[in-house]
């Protein structure tokens, strides 16, 4: 059965940090480029960042950047997303997935944000308040 899971979110205040997994199972989740997105219920899904294949190249949107960076153990099959200095506007739903592509599924290309997730779970949401 293929299934994305991601874990640790939670309820923070702001400037704290959290760092968030992505585990993949019934495929090899390291044979992919794999995104994280957030979604605020009642707006639409923003791309948060991107690692490639291999973790050699990693994008980050300019709205986190400084912020938040996104590696991989591929040992583990696990991608990290981790969260410095949240703000509120950071409250969301994050998904992880592999990025949607047909070709060269390891990489993110520069279009990686238009692409979106080819799968994703049920999320786990980040709260962060006062």
């Amino acid at each position: 059965q293929v299934q994305l899971v991601e874990s640790g979110g939670g309820s923070v205040q702001p400037g704290k940090s959290l760092t968030l997994s992505c585990e993949a199972s019934g495929f090899r989740l390291d044979k992919f480029a794999v995104g994280w997105f957030r979604q605020v219920p009642g707006e639409g899904r923003e791309g948060v960042s991107c690692i490639s294949d291999t973790g050699d190249r990693t994008y980050v949107a300019d709205s986190v950047k400084d912020r938040f960076s996104t590696s991989r153990d591929n040992a583990k099959r696990i991608v990290y997303l981790q969260m410095i200095n949240l703000r509120l506007d950071d409250t969301a739903n994050y998904y992880c997935g592999p990025i949607r592509r047909s070709q060269n599924i390891g990489l993110c290309g520069d279009d990686w944000n238009e692409r979106g997730l080819e799968l994703l779970g049920q999320g786990t949401p980040v709260t962060v308040s006062t």
